[in-house]
This record gives C-alpha cells, sequence and structure tokens, in this order.
C-alpha cells in the first residue's frame, strides 16, 4: 500500500490511476476475487484487462459469474490462467470455446455459498475486487439493496492480510447506513459510471407458456398442497414464475391461502408481486435485489428483510444458508436431466456452471427441525428416521429447437473429461432429486423402491423423448396405481384449464398495477 499511497487521498484513489494502481497492487499468481453475480464490479474488472500481462499475468481468478466480456479478456491476455467459478450463463459458449483452445484452465464449478466458504479455507484471496452504492469521507461502505456477496468477500481478504479495493457509484458526507465499516478497506474508487446489475431473476410474464401453466397447475396440487409446503426457493425460469402467479387465482380457488407458499428464500423479483398483495407471503428472504423493485420493496417492509433507509438487505451467503437448512422445498429447472434424475446446466458446447441450485436443491443432512413437508419424505417405519428436502425439478421434455431435455447420459460427463475435471460437473444429483415435473406429470421420485424402479418413473414423465420411449402403457399403470408417477387427471388437474387468462398478471404492465405503480421496471422489460 505504501507505493500507492502518493496517488491517494486517505482510502481515496483518483479514477485515472486504477490501471497503475492493480500493476502495483498485484503480483503475478496472486489470487484475485472479482465480485459479479447481480451486481458487477464492472469498473474494476475492465481496468483490470486493461494493465500490462508483463507485468501482471497468471492470476488466479475466482469470480461467482463469469457474466462480462472484459471477464473473458482477462484470460485471453494471460492477465489470468485460471479460475474457479459458479455461473458462466452469458459467457458460457465463450468459456466452453477457451477451454478447448486451451486459454483457461477450470479448477473447479462451484455453488456460490460453497465459494464464499473457501475463501476462507483454499481460496483465501490476496485481493478482492468489489463494488457499493455508496463511500462516506471515512471509507465506509452503503451497499443498500445490492449488498449480496461484498461482506464476505472483504471479510476474507481483511483479516487476512489482503488487500480490499473497492468502486462506488458515489462519494458522499452521510451515508443512509453503514454496511461494511471503513477499516476494512484499503482503495476506493469512484467508477466511471454506475456499476452494472443484471435482473437475473425477472421473468415477464408475456412469454410463460400454456404447457407451463398446465406444469404449475401440477406442481402446485401435486407437490405444494400434498406436501403442506410453507417454506420455498424457486429458481430462475418462467416455469416457476407460472406458479407465483397461479397462487392468487388457481391456489385461491383451491382454499390454500395461507396453508402453502408463506415464507419464501427469493429475490423481490416482480411475478411474486401478486401473491403478496393477495396476502400469501408472509416473508422473503433475498439473496440480491431486482432492478426496479426498490420503491416497492420499500413500501413492504412487513414481507422483505429492510433498513432504517427503506432498502432492501439482501446477503447471498445468508440467504443460501437458510435455503439449505430452514426451507422445505427447491423447486427450478435445469438444461439436461437423465435417466436416473440426475442434471446439469453443462452441456456440449456450454459451460454454464450451476449458481445457488446445487446448495438449494441439496438435502440438508444436518438438518434437525421438523416440519410437515419435510416429515411428509419419510417413507419408513424404522425408530430412527429423518425428514427430507423436497427438491423438485419443473422443466419443459423438449427445449426451444426441438432439443431434448431427457437423455439418457448427461453431456457433463463427456465435458468433465474434456476439460480434466476430477468428476463429471453435475449440477443436482438424482438422489436428492425428489420430485421431476414436466407437462406430462409428476414423477414421485422419493417412493421409488430401487434404481429400475426409479429410470421407470423418470421415463414415464419423459414424453417422446428417447428417455420417455422406453416407458410401457404397463409400467405406467403400474406406477400410477402405486402413486410413484401422477398425470394432470389423477390430481385433479384439467389439461383444458391450463390457459394464460388463469395468470394473475400476463404482462410487465399488469405487475406494475399490482404493485401500485411501485414497481419500475428496467427499460428491456417495458413495452408501453
Amino acid at each position: 500500500m505504501a507505493l500507492v499511497s502518493p496517488w491517494m487521498n486517505g482510502k481515496f484513489l483518483p479514477q485515472k490511476k486504477i490501471v497503475e494502481a492493480l500493476e502495483t497492487l498485484l503480483v503475478p499468481g496472486d489470487r484475485v476475487v472479482i465480485e459479479s453475480v447481480q451486481k458487477q464490479a464492472d469498473f474494476l474488472s475492465r481496468s483490470l484487462a486493461k494493465v500490462n500481462p508483463k507485468k501482471i499475468h497468471d492470476l488466479k481468478a475466482v469470480i461467482w459469474a463469469i457474466a462480462r466480456p472484459d471477464h473473458m479478456e482477462i484470460f485471453e491476455q494471460g492477465i489470468a490462467s485460471e479460475v474457479d467459478f459458479s455461473f458462466a450463463g452469458p459467457q458460457s459458449l465463450r468459456l466452453a470455446q477457451m477451454l478447448e483452445d486451451g486459454q483457461i484452465k477450470v479448477n473447479s464449478i462451484n455453488t456460490y455459498v460453497e465459494l464464499s466458504a473457501r475463501m476462507f479455507v483454499d481460496l483465501i484471496p490476496n485481493a478482492v475486487l468489489v463494488c457499493a452504492d455508496m463511500a462516506d469521507r471515512e471509507g465506509n461502505l452503503y451497499t443498500g439493496a445490492n449488498t449480496e456477496d461484498t461482506p464476505s468477500m472483504v471479510e476474507a481478504a481483511a483479516f487476512r492480510d489482503g488487500i480490499v479495493i473497492v468502486q462506488v457509484n458515489q462519494i458522499v458526507d452521510k451515508l443512509p447506513r453503514v454496511d461494511i465499516p471503513g477499516g476494512w478497506i484499503d482503495v476506493i474508487v469512484e467508477g466511471d459510471r454506475p456499476y452494472a446489475k443484471e435482473p437475473i431473476q425477472t421473468r415477464d410474464p408475456k412469454d410463460i407458456k400454456e404447457l407451463q401453466i398446465l406444469t404449475a397447475m401440477m406442481v402446485i396440487r401435486g407437490v405444494y398442497e400434498r406436501h403442506q409446503v410453507t417454506s420455498l426457493n424457486h429458481g430462475v425460469g418462467f416455469d416457476t414464475a407460472a406458479i407465483e402467479l397461479l397462487l392468487p387465482t388457481y391456489g385461491g380457488k383451491l382454499g390454500l391461502k395461507g396453508k402453502i407458499c408463506r415464507n419464501w428464500i427469493l429475490n423481490p423479483q416482480p411475478t411474486l408481486i401478486p401473491a403478496i398483495e393477495s396476502g400469501w407471503v408472509e416473508s422473503v428472504h433475498s439473496f440480491g435485489n431486482e432492478d426496479g423493485m426498490e420503491k416497492y420493496v420499500a413500501a413492504r417492509p412487513d414481507i422483505y428483510f429492510t433498513g432504517p433507509d427503506g432498502s432492501l438487505r439482501s446477503n447471498r451467503v445468508f440467504c443460501q444458508l437458510a435455503g439449505h437448512y430452514a426451507v422445505d422445498l427447491f423447486a427450478g429447472s435445469t438444461l439436461q436431466i437423465d435417466a436416473e434424475g440426475n442434471s446439469s446446466t453443462v452441456t456440449k458446447g456450454r459451460i454454464a456452471g450451476f449458481g445457488g441450485a446445487p446448495n438449494l436443491g441439496s438435502d440438508a443432512r444436518g438438518r434437525r427441525h421438523p416440519s410437515a413437508a419435510w416429515l411428509s419424505l419419510i417413507t419408513s417405519d424404522d425408530a430412527i428416521v429423518r425428514g427430507r428436502k423436497l427438491c423438485v425439478q419443473v422443466v419443459e421434455t423438449f427445449k426451444a429447437g426441438g432439443v431434448p431435455l431427457f437423455v439418457e447420459t448427461l453431456d457433463a460427463v463427456q465435458v468433465g473429461k474434456d476439460a480434466k475435471l476430477p468428476i463429471a460437473p453435475v449440477m443436482i444429483y438424482g438422489d436428492d432429486v425428489s420430485h421431476v415435473a414436466t407437462e406430462e406429470g409428476i414423477a414421485y421420485l422419493y417412493k421409488a423402491d430401487g434404481m429400475e424402479e426409479r429410470r421407470a418413473a423418470v421415463a414415464a414423465i419423459a414424453g417422446v423423448t428417447k428417455v420417455g420411449l422406453k416407458s410401457t402403457a404397463k409400467q405406467v399403470k403400474a406406477l400410477r396405481e402405486k402413486g410413484v408417477v401422477a398425470y394432470p387427471e389423477d390430481l385433479g388437474v384439467r389439461r383444458s384449464d391450463a390457459n394464460r387468462s388463469l395468470l394473475s398478471a400476463r404482462s410487465m404492465k399488469d405487475l406494475v398495477t399490482w404493485s401500485g405503480g411501485l414497481y419500475e421496471p428496467p427499460a428491456r422489460f417495458r413495452s408501453w
């Protein structure tokens, strides 16, 4: 730090000196954390991509989400050579190509909270590059609604002699609240523009299809109502957005209000607004923010975790912890499911990573508190038994372009071999998956006796994919009689009722209306 102190005013560095400062503070081979999931320290990552590779090279990068072109440029130039990451959706194709070309070494694909934990064990950072909304003159930080991973990243470096570099949107005299004390911070620089934000869980209701509505109806009846699910997390996607939008309408007709879906681990995603305004929801704790939801969240401190200033206090580590131990159900989608129920978002030519799903979709074997839903998955009469978390994969049998979602063997197996990973990059292991729901029906995998019956149950709801075509009418009849598989008619769901008129909101404008005008959708979602 002494080498850059002549350029600084206290903790504050002039914007024009950031590249030179990075070249001075970092050394080849350093482990560097770059903040990037929903909010992205983009001024710092763009600046890192501008350093001289002859001075700074072979960095070991730790990135929660490889989301930006400049992330990839860091590897292309040799500034960094290896990475531990969690998600790479926007850059998944480019990452796969660079891996094939030998331009990058992937050490591991993690779940989000796994990376947070490893920063305190075997991925201890030499430097972290993070972002915040504001800093005051003493260097205290306000991270606001987009707190996310910043506290854990800062703490991992600050208390292990690492360097903490922060880009801020503003430098002010007084903060709305102090989220991170200035004593933990080494360098603060005002960004050239507000840090980038990505509303990763926002979905436009106009894009929800009738097949997704049909599946959502079955999930509400055949999973949420049947298992009395009151606490839950939804993954990213239109399949789960459909469930949220059916609660006030279809769920209301079933008389389920107050009985299911009360306590949520979820970003403040707009598709939950109708359920909140209809009195279904008691609480929501969030991993991060969704752009445009700030005013609505501030108006509902009875639902969201907000500070005295009215802004959300998100925290990905705490929310992932709650999503693992405290809730009864995870429901989410994936890109492939094999014949045994294993799933992955790593496919041939695309390394998307996992995000939070491996943690949220795995059974918490250390859990000890009971609930009706957790106890409902007990299938033994033994004296010592344990409950189980519900993990529901909600998918369509075919993806866009007629690509089958169900496959005999995951692409991840070969991708793992090609990348020289020690194990195949599976997102959720089959033994954690309790249910698979498609437009065909629901497979209650936790009830299956052995692998043969499990494979038969998956096939029974896999449609006309190669996996599904192995199913026979005789097998399906036996599985339905046993309750291992349920089709819509078994659940009292009429296929003809599955239409968009059931959605409590059918457009972003409808969501704005439900919010009383408080939700302000990002420009990309506005069509009026």
